[in-house]
């Protein structure tokens, strides 16, 4: 629940916004990031092109919301339009899982043809909880962090994995080790604390969280390729005149590209300062991806029999 403050400060930024089309639209991730850095060009071109009459504050760094109550917060209406991780509505639905599962789709090429093969059913999904689907951001491959090699996952056996999503727990649960849920903010306190050991993450997260300070070794696994969405109350959308729909509508398009476009640029960047930080940066054993393989054979498995029809056409529609 959101705290009193927070709900007033909102409700505020609501009603001032619906005298003079400024919207506001949070994210979890700080400026730093693609995700938010693309956010940022998606609302200024919005209110470029319409001239100013719809502005759009986007505010990082989960400054106005915090992420697990973005989802909530755009679907009643609490803000306009909001950006969160993908995976974090695992459990709502299956179809939300489909870019945390390992070794599914582990190449740009590959995970861009995932999105396109999921995105009508976590659209229609999204429609049902009143939200509408606008533009996917994929992050780098998410590869493995932790304080010393490792070549097998009895290296890890036992150690305390951050997870932040349904998918993630369960990997670490597979992995043999035990999930701990962590948000991005809290990473490096949790492991100058003990409370984790390892995480399963992007360039980009490491680099933001410095995790330099706390671990020494990043395997790169590549084992997949999660995204953000951003999504906008249907009300709200369906008030706008149909030129400033368009606008968004446009605006999303282009953002969508943005992201295709530079996520291997930035993976590249940031795991370059990873390196310049004086981490060990590896490729995997064969033994290490042998195992993770399997792992992600299971989680594939147990991802269709959640929903066969549903996620069954996800597949389908990916593999053909």
């Amino acid at each position: 629940m959101l705290k009193v403050t927070s709900a007033l400060l909102i409700g505020g930024l609501v009603s001032t916004a619906s005298y003079a089309d400024k919207w506001h639209m949070p994210t979890p991730y700080g400026d730093g990031n693609l995700q938010t850095q693309i956010a940022y060009e998606f609302a200024q071109e919005i209110k470029d092109k319409s001239e100013g009459n719809l502005d759009i504050t986007v505010h990082s760094g989960g400054s106005l919301v915090k992420h697990t109550e973005i989802p909530r917060s755009v679907k009643s209406g609490q803000v306009q339009m909001g950006e969160l991780f993908l995976g974090i509505l695992g459990n709502e639905n299956p179809v939300y899982k489909h870019d945390n599962i390992p070794f599914l789709a582990t190449t740009y090429e590959e995970a861009e043809k995932l999105w396109e093969a999921a995105k009508p059913s976590v659209a229609k999904q999204l429609d049902k909880d009143g939200m509408q689907l606008l533009y996917a951001v994929a992050w780098p491959a998410q590869s493995l962090y932790s304080k010393g090699s490792i070549n097998s996952l009895a290296d890890i056996q036992g150690a305390k994995m951050r997870a932040y999503s349904p998918s993630t727990s369960r990997l670490a649960d597979l992995m043999g080790t035990t999930p701990t849920t962590i948000q991005n903010p809290d990473i490096p306190q949790a492991f100058s604390t003990g409370i984790i050991q390892a995480m399963v993450t992007s360039p980009s997260t490491g680099v933001d969280s410095q995790a330099w300070d706390y671990v020494t070794h990043f395997t790169d696994v590549r084992a997949w390729i999660p995204k953000n969405i951003v999504v906008v109350n249907k009300r709200a959308f369906r008030r706008l005149d149909k030129a400033t729909q368009q606008i968004i509508l446009d605006a999303a398009k282009n953002a969508e590209q943005k992201g295709w476009t530079g996520v291997a640029a930035r993976a590249a960047k940031d795991k370059a300062t990873l390196i310049e930080k004086g981490m060990v940066v590896t490729d995997p054993t064969a033994k290490l991806v042998e195992e993770l393989q399997a792992i992600g054979k299971t989680m594939t498995e147990e991802w269709l029999a959640e929903d066969p029809k549903e996620v069954g056409a996800i597949l389908s529609r990916y593999q053909n």
